[in-house]
């Protein structure tokens, strides 16, 4: 079983893998944190949601959390254009809806996309 003190396995690929690293910060309330959660679970997440982060060319998207902050990892391949994908997953089913029904949990501005709402994070350190 995989957990926070074992690890989390990794998709491995043919190939190097570009990786963005985001983060974003909920709201300071435990029963909010816990819909969000469960609204993120394999039984309640839109399945048009999953479908645009892949047709957008999205190999791998994980989310982590520590109290009210989320780190996002998302794996492209390496012609990948963040702000292209952005723009045509802004304009999928669902898309619009989903980010509205989110952002009640989130500490961002109402009808923010979701490139808006998660902020890149500046990688300061690697050891390969």
């Amino acid at each position: 079983m995989e957990d926070t003190k074992n690890g989390y396995r990794v998709q491995q690929y043919s190939g190097p893998v570009k990786r963005y690293c985001q983060t974003l910060d909920l709201r300071d309330n435990p029963e909010l944190i816990a819909e969000y959660r469960r609204r993120h679970s394999r039984e309640h997440v839109w399945p048009e949601i999953l479908e645009g982060i892949r047709e957008v060319g999205i190999l791998e998207m994980e989310i982590y959390i520590l109290g009210t902050r989320l780190f996002m990892i998302v794996e492209t391949p390496l012609d990948f254009d963040w702000d292209t994908a952005m723009t045509r997953l802004s304009t999928l089913p669902r898309q619009d809806e989903w980010e509205d029904y989110m952002s009640e949990f989130q500490l961002v501005k109402s009808g923010m996309s979701s490139a808006e709402k998660w902020q890149p994070m500046e990688r300061m350190f690697h050891l390969y």
